[in-house]
């Protein structure tokens, strides 16, 4: 908001309704979402004007369209009409939880069918539950936020149905936005766990890395989680120095994203520089599979290859990087852009 606002301020002058207009709309919905987070009856009423996103077992509902996949948005009555085809109640609607709304305030539930019979949902809405690592390069740009943030809180829910203290079971609040334990009042909201996630250069290439868990052919940013106690910057000299060796002299920060594997995670991309000089990989082989130092030429070809997570063979020469939707692929685009303005 604070960007914003000084946009308005600069622009204001020349097109002040133009930015009002953007600033209220974003503040009707933040307000509109919260407002169903913690009312209850205001949730209940929003179901029957809402959208929902399907999963069965935390696996997404997905329809092919060409080579991509995308996430078909179910409006009430026609989930409602699936639950009764289905011999179950319209009140399962009330397991959903709030993901989010659209710029006409239209409220995104998501719905996990997972007591349902699968082949039956399938079949009857024309696609497949699906996992969602496996589609996550296929998927459409537009739902993969939205699909994550789902399966995130559907994951989170789902792992804390008792109150850690006394035991009992916790009940969810409509949205889906805590659960509590009447037994000791102990509210309990949804966490994300701090990861790093860091573009590593030593001036004139960056390192790329891969996991033995990774689509062959796929190399990525340095990454790992925050340790209790630590500051970002710490957590990225750390990660660095395990898991190739490398001493950080300088860092910064770039963007965050979230992340729902494995559990919940908020990815928070910096880039960071070696000196060349010291700048031979030495591979921590329990956390890593591969490390190499890749030109600027070698990156720009990889950014223009499709992601092929198929390719029978892994070859160094024909290595791709993360997709538009991942924060990896954001951090690499910096570092090609920055090395565009260089001096030679």
């Amino acid at each position: 908001m604070v960007v914003v606002s000084v946009a308005c301020r600069v622009g204001y002058r020349k097109v002040p309704s133009l930015c009002y207009r953007f600033c209220s709309t974003y503040i009707r919905r933040m307000r509109y979402l919260s407002e169903l987070k913690e009312d209850d009856a205001a949730c209940s009423q929003a179901y029957n004007s809402g959208s929902f996103f399907l999963f069965h077992n935390l696996s997404p509902f997905l329809q092919q369209k060409g080579k991509m996949f995308l996430a078909p948005k179910i409006n009430a009555p026609e989930m409602k009409r699936i639950l009764m085809k289905l011999s179950r109640s319209e009140r399962q609607i009330e397991d959903s939880m709030l993901v989010g709304c659209s710029e006409e305030c239209t409220p995104y539930f998501a719905l996990d069918l997972g007591s349902l019979e699968r082949t039956a949902i399938e079949s009857e809405l024309g696609g497949s539950f699906a996992d969602s690592r496996k589609t996550f390069f296929r998927l459409e740009e537009e739902h993969t936020a939205l699909i994550f943030s789902a399966q995130a809180l559907l994951r989170w829910h789902n792992n804390n149905k008792y109150c850690g203290k006394t035991g009992q079971p916790t009940k969810k609040n409509l949205s889906g936005s805590k659960r509590v334990c009447h037994s000791s009042e102990i509210i309990y909201y949804p966490q994300m766990s701090p990861v790093v996630i860091t573009l590593v250069s030593d001036g004139s290439r960056c390192l790329l890395v891969r996991q033995a868990s990774f689509p062959k052919g796929m190399y990525t940013a340095l990454s790992g989680f925050c340790d209790m106690g630590e500051s970002l910057e710490e957590t990225v000299r750390r990660e660095v120095a395990e898991e190739v060796g490398l001493e950080v002299e300088s860092l910064w920060y770039s963007a965050s994203q979230h992340w729902p594997f494995p559990n919940s995670s908020l990815m928070i991309g910096c880039h960071a520089t070696v000196c060349p000089q010291k700048s031979k990989i030495s591979i921590n082989r329990q956390e890593l599979e591969a490390a190499n130092w890749f030109s600027l030429e070698e990156v720009e070809q990889a950014l223009g290859r499709a992601p092929n997570p198929s390719q029978e063979e892994e070859d160094d020469l024909s290595f791709w990087v993360p997709p538009k939707q991942a924060i990896a692929h954001r951090l690499i685009q910096e570092w090609v852009k920055k090395q565009a303005v260089i001096p030679a």
